[in-house]
């Protein structure tokens, strides 16, 4: 049963479950239709729902408040916001087994806010969407894709932001299961994010309307069609097209059109034994390759790590995940 804000200043433990766990995947976040949000139909982006890495917590009540594991300050922020939104003075112990990593251009932030409100929700009975979640943390105001990828998986095409409210998800298309993404991360680096990413987004120029209706109909009418016919190339065209306008257009806030150098190198490398759909997750590091196969994906993987010079970046052959976020009521 529902139960509202002034209802519940203190939990009753008279549930049937003692704890809710939630695990979430990162995202790959291809560009934004306008990069400005200046246009007419500011942002409207389009990305992936990845198999990993994962973000993974446990929300039980508990006499004192603590939070344990990666991002524990972000994770107890969201949780401290949400209880006292909804006025409950119930202690909670909050284990987070494993995060997505930071600060990567993979979504971390959002799948971590989204999971600890939607293990509050359940766990008190509150309803509490992923949308009325993000709304509260301060999540998806530019892009709706990890919201999306939490709720349903899959390759996601979202409207950016309408009249005041988060973007919707427009379209969202299963990715092949034989299909691969050769993830490049780079340790040592980190794409912009909070302050940094506001200022940027306000120095940017306005982009060409015409530019951003073009983008967008390549995507409807061309990437994700190619998704429902599993045409690979025509699919990594797509990709690799809007990757290009985005580097192109973010290149002077991040130094050029890969955060990484050490990334941009290999990706060079990749392109040069055939690889397909390079890029860099949003303002990165992080950046991918696809493969059509299992096999292409290791040739690939072999590649990159040759062009690993240094030893100082990690890979991950990923595939895309057509499901939203895991959720499991734990007994007592």
């Amino acid at each position: 049963m529902q139960k509202s804000p002034a209802a519940v200043p203190q939990s009753t433990h008279n549930d049937p479950f003692s704890a809710v766990s939630v695990a979430t995947t990162a995202r790959l976040h291809f560009g934004f239709f306008d990069p400005s949000g200046k246009s007419s139909k500011p942002f409207g982006s389009f990305g992936l729902s990845l198999s990993e890495p994962w973000t993974r917590l446990t929300l039980r009540r508990a006499s004192e408040n603590a939070v344990h594991g990666p991002e524990a300050e972000r994770a107890a922020r969201y949780l401290d916001t949400i209880r006292t939104a909804h006025g409950i003075e119930q202690a909670y112990s909050l284990d987070i087994e494993a995060a997505i990593p930071s600060h990567a251009g993979l979504g971390s932030g959002t799948q971590l806010a989204l999971a600890v409100g939607t293990a509050f929700g359940r766990l008190e009975g509150l309803d509490l969407s992923p949308p009325k979640i993000a709304a509260l943390l301060e999540r998806g105001t530019r892009s709706g894709i990890g919201i999306a990828t939490f709720e349903v998986g899959g390759a996601i095409l979202d409207s950016g932001p309408r009249d005041g409210a988060l973007p919707q998800l427009v379209t969202r298309a299963a990715f092949p299961e034989r299909w691969r993404a050769l993830l490049i991360f780079d340790p040592e680096a980190k794409g912009l994010d909070g302050a940094d990413e506001l200022a940027a987004f306000e120095t940017l120029p306005a982009y060409s309307e015409d530019e951003r209706a073009a983008l967008e109909a390549r995507i409807v009418e061309r990437a994700l069609p190619a998704l429902e016919t599993a045409d690979f190339g025509a699919f990594c065209d797509e990709v690799g097209h809007l990757q290009a306008r985005m580097g192109a257009y973010f290149a002077p806030l991040q130094g050029g059109v890969f955060t990484s150098r050490r990334v941009a190198a290999v990706v060079a490398a990749l392109r040069a034994a055939g690889a397909r759909g390079l890029g860099q997750s949003s303002w990165g590091p992080t950046g991918f390759a696809f493969a059509e196969t299992e096999a292409d994906g290791l040739r690939l993987l072999d590649v990159a790590s040759k062009a690993d010079r240094n030893g100082t970046l990690r890979f991950v052959m990923a595939r895309g995940r057509n499901e939203g976020a895991e959720i499991t009521e734990l007994s007592a």
